[in-house]
């Protein structure tokens, strides 16, 4: 029988890392809850620490004590709420729950809020389990990370559900090594910079997509072990891959074992049940109210950044938590103390999260998804703003998804959906994602959203990324996406990898791939993507024949390219667009190259410039304009001619 040992004040939680939890400031509050293998005086054990203030008892239960709750339990730490204990002889791989006693007298087995490892779904317990072993290799990419400048660099996020993604034969999933074997590879060639995991902290049902967490210090044991993971974070970035992961500090789910109602009253959820409950979800919702959940949270995200080295985060329902009522539909409108709609102790701790990830980590990701026009989403809180430094934009992905779906013959009508984003392009440091929300529930694939026959779905869908490419803003695609899967995402079962034996999907695989590594290597695409100076019309208005043209431009003077696209199944021969300067312009890039799938309908030839102004500017270009199809033109320059375009600038 494993035995418990007096308390020892080396062993206790200090009384200053208390204060801190409790004033929301102890910011590795994982370093003092939880359970952790410490050795002092030459006796080896695990240190037991929970948060549980309003329960009458605790003790730690598992295969250490045929799950008896009289044999190990926890003192309480004053009136500090945390209960302590430390039984020596425990081991990695030991499993524990906590049993809980409420005010009422009901007994609860609870997982740890601060695990580090759990049981394989459907098993719950938590594992003892040290993080502290492995040897990470990605010093290069750390140090670099702090100083690499974002925003004026290419980003193109890859979003993946890592049980999806591929699978076994016999229907199994890969583990984090083996992702790291195949997973990667076919990132980095498919010109990826980043791969964004959805959440892969521990979560009970695999239906929730790992959006409903019970273990936020827990990389989920589906796909292997602590280790397992850190070693496919430390493979990208030694081969060059940034890691984001998706974070859900908004809500976590109600299963028994996990944060709700934890110590038999309302903890990490608010005591107001109107304010704790997520109807539309089934979850409750964090209290960002109490400084103990905001240690929790905060710490949390620190947590995956310096254990696990990842490099930053896409936080979830952010709108959720900034407004009281939004996706909530309560019997009664909720009001804040002045009688607003805001959340105004979640927008403090989003400020606050935002402030202390960017002074411990300055090269940090931190991505919000946040659906509405609240202004400064990704200006610094010093400034009045949320302090991220990225945000979703979801009106773009709305609208000109919405566009695509029509008929063309609908499509001038419908004009403005493509140009409405440019009047606040620039208001925020904005991320265009195409993600697994727009391709489940019914809404079909990116693929299958075409209007058209067979050929013009592709057409569409290469024309569609063409304009993602070379919109201002970084980029985020679901997989599955870039060899245009036609059914939509399915959790269950993995990617339609054998669409790839089709001629219609490899080459459309084949096109966005160069259309990928085109815009990376192309400097105007990207090297003023958040600021009003690196694009400009030529012409927005051209709704009869449903074309656009514009211009993305670079630091440089000369770094510009300059884009056409046609929303309509006609070639337009001889068309005329305005350039800004004199001189040779070559096609430097069509999504209707017949490599690609497309007609073939291209401009082979130099095009030299016309004396005539045109949509405001001094010159003129006669070109062919594809079939639901784009274009980019380069001018030629000492440096830049035709076939070497790849070289960027």
């Amino acid at each position: 029988m494993v035995e418990i040992m007096k308390l020892d004040h080396r062993r206790l939680p200090s009384d200053f890392d208390v204060y801190l939890f409790h004033e929301g400031t102890l910011y590795e509050s994982y370093k003092m809850l939880g359970a952790h293998l410490i050795e002092e005086n030459e006796v080896q054990g695990v240190r037991f620490a929970v948060w549980a203030p309003n329960a009458k008892k605790v003790s730690v239960v598992g295969n250490f004590n045929n799950w008896i709750g009289t044999m190990h339990r926890l003192e309480r730490l004053d009136q500090s709420g945390i209960w302590v204990l430390f039984v020596p002889d425990l081991a990695q791989g030991d499993i524990y729950k906590y049993e809980v006693t409420g005010p009422d007298g009901q007994k609860v087995l609870k997982a740890d809020p601060y695990a580090f490892y759990t049981q394989l779904r459907p098993e719950t317990a938590s594992i003892i389990y040290n993080l502290n072993a492995f040897e990470w290799s990605d010093q290069k990419w750390m140090t670099q990370r702090v100083k690499k400048d974002m925003y004026h660099k290419p980003m193109a996020i890859y979003e993946v559900h890592l049980a999806s993604w591929k699978q076994k034969e016999d229907g199994e999933f890969y583990s984090y090594q083996e992702f790291a074997d195949e997973l990667i590879e076919y990132a980095i060639d498919n010109g990826f910079t980043h791969i964004e995991l959805m959440p892969v902290m521990e979560h009970p049902y695999d239906g929730s997509w790992g959006y409903q967490i019970t273990g936020y210090y827990s990389a989920t044991s589906r796909y292997g072990t602590p280790e397992q993971l850190m070693y496919f974070i430390d493979q990208c970035h030694q081969q060059g891959l940034g890691v984001i992961l998706d974070w859900v500090p908004a809500h976590f789910c109600k299963d028994i074992h996990g944060l709700g109602r934890f110590d038999g009253t309302p903890l990490f959820e608010s005591a107001d049940p109107m304010r704790a409950e997520r109807p539309i979800w089934g979850t409750y919702s964090f209290d960002y109210s109490k400084p103990e959940v905001v240690s929790f949270l905060i710490s949390n995200a620190i947590f995956w950044m310096d254990v696990y080295h990842v490099d930053g985060f896409r936080i979830d329902a952010v709108s959720s938590m900034i407004y009281l009522n939004h996706d909530n539909p309560l019997p009664v409108e909720l009001k804040n103390q002045y009688g607003g709609g805001e959340n105004l102790e979640a927008i403090e701790f989003l400020k606050k999260l935002n402030e202390i990830i960017f002074r411990r980590f300055p090269g940090a990701l931190m991505m919000a998804e946040e659906a509405t026009e609240w202004p400064l989403v990704t200006s610094p809180t010093s400034l009045g703003g949320l302090g991220f430094n990225y945000k979703w934009n979801m009106g773009w992905s709305n609208d000109v998804l919405k566009y695509m779906k029509l008929d063309v013959n609908e499509r001038p009508k419908h004009h403005h959906l493509l140009t409405f984003s440019f009047l606040y392009a620039f208001s925020e440091n904005f991320v265009l994602p195409f993600s697994h929300d727009e391709m489940v529930h019914g809404k079909k694939s990116l693929l299958n959203k075409m209007p058209g026959d067979y050929w013009q779905k592709f057409a569409n869908l290469r024309l569609l990324f063409g304009y993602l490419f070379t919109h201002p803003g970084k980029k985020l695609l679901f997989m599955g996406s870039e060899f245009g899967q036609f059914d939509e995402w399915k959790y269950q079962q993995e990617m339609d990898w054998m669409l790839l034996d089709f001629d219609a999907h490899s080459s459309f695989f084949n096109y966005y791939k160069e259309l990928n590594k085109f815009y990376q290597k192309t400097t105007s695409l990207w090297r003023l993507d958040h600021e009003q100076a690196g694009f400009q019309w030529i012409d927005a208005d051209n709704t009869e024949q449903s074309v656009i043209t514009f211009m993305r431009k670079g630091k440089r003077k000369g770094d510009y390219c300059i884009i056409v696209c046609n929303f309509s199944t006609e070639v337009y021969h001889n068309y005329q667009i305005g350039v800004p300067t004199k001189g040779n312009y070559y096609e430097a890039f069509s999504s209707d190259a017949a490599s690609f799938g497309g007609s073939g309908q291209l401009n082979s030839t130099i095009r030299s410039t016309n004396p005539f102004p045109r949509n405001n500017q001094p010159y003129s270009l006669e070109i062919t304009v594809p079939p639901l199809g784009m274009a980019i033109f380069m001018k030629e320059t000492k440096t830049r001619k035709r076939g070497d375009h790849l070289n960027g600038i």
